[in-house]
């Protein structure tokens, strides 16, 4: 490939950037690369720096050094062109409580300065893809539910188009069913309109379900990038996953074991063992005289929580 369609292929490039507060180093020269059109999640236990990297790639605060570029856009030097090409939904939620659902999208389109015609239309196109029109114009979105006040904050994001996302966290305090509703118009964006995702959260589970690259920030660094699955591999262990076909299995079969580990939105139960044919051996025999049944079952290597604990403080802490 070319230097020329290498770029285009490159959502986001970060060399060396660094940021510190009052005296103390948030970013130590952190490099990455993001291709154009995949989800890449950035994981971190809490003050490690994940918003600090979003405010920068989305030029709402400077770096102390490094370079960073977004869409081809230098962030410091073509600042406006970032703009224009990203979308950022924070972890909470942007929209005006006194407005409807229609006039919250409405007014982004202005601050779009898309031509009334224009962002009528796409207010409308986007209540309708995010299942937001039965609420659009009577109700104030004071009254909306978690769930579909995130909905209409991502709508939002939208509404300029954006080529690149930065969701920071955006789907903190939902319930189980919200969340998996906002992981599946993540997926749509991508698969539908070739978007890059750039996604920051402390839910595990969701890098997994959602992340083509994952990276790991601790103490101002990227100690680990790959695929989920490249990640795992770094950690001895294993787990045994269970998948069911309801939630009332998936408790059953959670209280007959004692350290394993129920994944209530994926109906999943994972039972940490050494994957010897005698441990699922043990787990199918147990299963079967509590007459509890599973639809599947996945012998893995660690999962991400035992990887985030090893490579981040949180494991000591």
């Amino acid at each position: 490939m070319t230097t020329t369609a290498l770029a285009a292929a490159t959502a986001v490039e970060v060399r060396g950037l660094t940021k510190s507060y009052d005296g103390k180093p948030v970013l130590n020269g952190i490099d990455l690369t993001i291709p154009a059109g995949s989800v890449f999640a950035l994981l971190g236990p809490n003050g490690a720096g994940k918003t600090t990297t979003v405010q920068i790639l989305s030029t709402l605060i400077p770096a102390d050094g490094g370079t960073a570029r977004v869409a081809r856009c230098d962030v410091v030097r073509e600042a406006d062109g970032v703009r224009r090409a990203i979308g950022v939904t924070g972890q909470f939620s942007a929209v005006d409580n006194l407005l409807t659902a229609e006039e919250n999208l409405l007014l982004m389109a202005d601050l779009n300065h898309l031509r009334r015609r224009e962002g009528r239309r796409r207010a409308e196109d986007l209540l309708r893809r995010f299942e937001l029109t039965d609420v659009a114009r009577g109700k104030a979105v004071a009254d909306f539910s978690g769930g579909m006040r995130r909905k209409l904050d991502l709508a939002m994001t939208l509404v300029g188009d954006p080529r690149v996302i930065f969701l920071d966290e955006p789907t903190t305090g939902l319930d189980p069913r919200s969340r998996r509703t906002m992981w599946e118009m993540i997926r749509a964006l991508v698969a539908d309109h070739g978007v890059t995702i750039f996604l920051t959260t402390q839910y595990l589970d969701e890098a997994d379900e959602l992340a083509d690259r994952i990276a790991v920030l601790d103490g101002g660094r990227i100690v680990a990038e790959g695929t989920a699955e490249e990640l795992k591999r770094i950690v001895p262990g294993g787990h045994i996953k269970l998948q069911f076909a309801d939630e009332a299995q998936l408790r059953l079969a959670a209280d007959l074991f004692e350290y394993a580990k129920a994944n209530v939105e994926a109906l999943r139960l994972d039972i940490p063992g050494d994957n010897s044919v005698l441990t699922v051996k043990a787990v199918l025999d147990t299963l079967d005289n509590a007459s509890v049944h599973a639809e599947s079952l996945v012998v893995e290597t660690a999962d991400l929580d035992d990887v985030f604990l090893t490579l981040t403080g949180e494991g000591v802490r």
